[in-house]
């Protein structure tokens, strides 16, 4: 079997990638920060993310998953004190709104989602061992800084020019760019908006709150230890955040803090990255309110490399919503076949090479996929002409669902009950304008079903209807 292959944005090459145990994967994941629902871009991140998951299964490894929930930064104590709430009142309904939108688009489980807030003693402590070894201090403002000119492999994943770097000079908010890289705060002092949120704390140097990169280290060091097998994310997290994980896990432990770093490119939208300050954002709400099929948003973001931008046009996900109602019409076929050919079994097996070779070169999904079009249309072929093998037959349909068990492109046949209600109001409506022979609003309720992914077929029990 072909070696699993990753870009490794460490190195900046594709290289062969197998845990140091050669059996579980150590997978950090950065999750969202929870004080507004994650848009569509985020959800690349994620749902490349997901591939992989699936992907380091394909190649036979078993995953551990960590994916952090942001629930205390600069941004979500704004929110508090505009609203006069809690930091945790504040995320707990975009928590759940996180997880519902990461369900409906098939993302599966990790096996850990911390709250950063629910492991403030292990950040105490983190930061109390970079104090204690020199490369932290203590600044006039109570906050506690890490002094990037003591760690000599700063900028080594974003490949920054640190000479150009002001020594002593601080950062102290949770985004910046790549013209400020200075000494990044750890720990913040408790200022009166914190106390009022109730996002501060005791500890030995000050009582304050967590910086952003600060969460991410104590929390992968504290449920996969040390150092850890793969960290990935989106390409904007490469700097600052990674950039200063690994500054503070490594000052603190000697250990390299990840072996590989993985990362995906930005969904745009007209040319721009979708992000909440630009005001261009859609987020899972929307697709539900469009009536757009999760496999079909799996679909088009899977057409794309996950190291390549993708650019977010109707007539994209009209084309994947096609794509997946294709799909989904071969599986119902191979589900009900009564058997198969010899060549159907060799269309399979070809398959399944091509499909594997794809995914393990670097996550080439728009290869993988290619791969199952080509068995489809073979496959199609194969049971048009008939066949009683039964072997083949099982084959074919082994190796659909090892594909369809990482992309997950077949279309859920389970309908909500409000749609169903909605579809047999239409129903009812051509029924009434038949019988007044109005066959003119009769056709154009047809084809509005149709529009909206329903077929109906008459007969004579009456008229029945499906979800394409």
């Amino acid at each position: 079997m072909t070696a699993l292959r990753l870009y490794n944005t460490l190195s900046r090459q594709t290289e062969p990638f197998a845990p140091a145990d050669g059996r579980t994967v150590r997978m950090y994941t950065c999750g969202p920060t929870i004080y507004n629902p994650a848009h569509l871009g985020n959800f690349r991140t994620f749902l490349f993310e997901d591939l992989l998951r699936r992907t380091l299964r394909l190649a036979g490894y078993d995953v551990v998953q960590v994916m952090n929930l942001t629930d205390v930064d600069d941004k979500i104590i704004t929110r508090a004190a505009a609203t006069g709430q809690t930091i945790r009142q504040v995320t707990e309904p975009i928590e759940a709104i996180f997880h519902a939108d990461r369900r409906f688009l098939r993302i599966e489980d990790a096996e850990h989602y911390p709250r950063a807030t629910d492991y403030i003693p292990q950040m105490i402590a983190l930061v109390q061992r970079l104090l204690d070894n020199g490369v932290a201090y203590r600044a006039e403002d109570g906050s506690v800084y890490f002094a990037i000119g003591k760690f000599p492999g700063y900028g080594k994943l974003s490949r920054l020019d640190t000479r150009e770097i002001k020594s002593g000079a601080r950062v102290a908010q949770d985004e910046y760019s790549k013209d400020n890289a200075q000494d990044f705060a750890l720990w913040k002092a408790a200022k009166p908006e914190d106390e009022a949120a109730e996002a501060a704390w005791d500890a030995p140097f000050g009582r304050g709150r967590p910086g952003w990169h600060l969460e991410c280290s104590a929390m992968a060091m504290d449920l996969l230890g040390e150092t850890i097998d793969l960290h990935a994310g989106g390409i904007d997290l490469v700097f600052p955040h990674h950039e200063d994980e690994i500054a503070q896990s490594e000052a603190a432990t000697g250990q390299p803090f990840a072996r590989c770093w993985c990362h995906g490119e930005f969904l745009l939208v007209d040319g721009s990255k979708m992000a909440k300050r630009i005001g261009n954002v859609a987020n899972v709400q929307d697709l539900r309110d469009q009536r757009i099929p999760a496999p079909a948003i799996r679909h088009f973001f899977f057409t794309t490399h996950y190291r390549k931008q993708l650019n977010l046009v109707p007539e994209g996900v009209e084309a994947s919503i096609e794509a997946v109602r294709r799909i989904g019409t071969f599986a119902d076929r191979l589900a009900t076949a009564q058997g198969g050919t010899p060549a159907l079994a060799a269309a399979a097996a070809e398959a399944r090479t091509a499909f594997r070779a794809a995914l393990l070169d670097d996550l080439n999904a728009p290869e993988a996929m290619a791969a199952l079009f080509v068995f489809i249309k073979r496959a199609n072929a194969e049971l048009d002409a008939g066949g009683a093998d039964a072997a083949a037959l099982a084959a074919a349909r082994a190796v659909f669902a090892e594909m369809d068990g990482v992309l997950d492109l077949v279309p859920s046949r389970e309908v909500d009950a409000e749609f169903a209600a909605s579809v047999a109001a239409q129903l009812a409506e051509r029924k009434a304008a038949r019988q007044a022979r109005d066959f003119a609003r009769a056709d154009a309720i047809r084809d509005a079903l149709r529009a909206q992914g329903v077929e109906i077929e008459d007969g004579p029990m009456g008229t029945s209807w499906k979800v394409l």
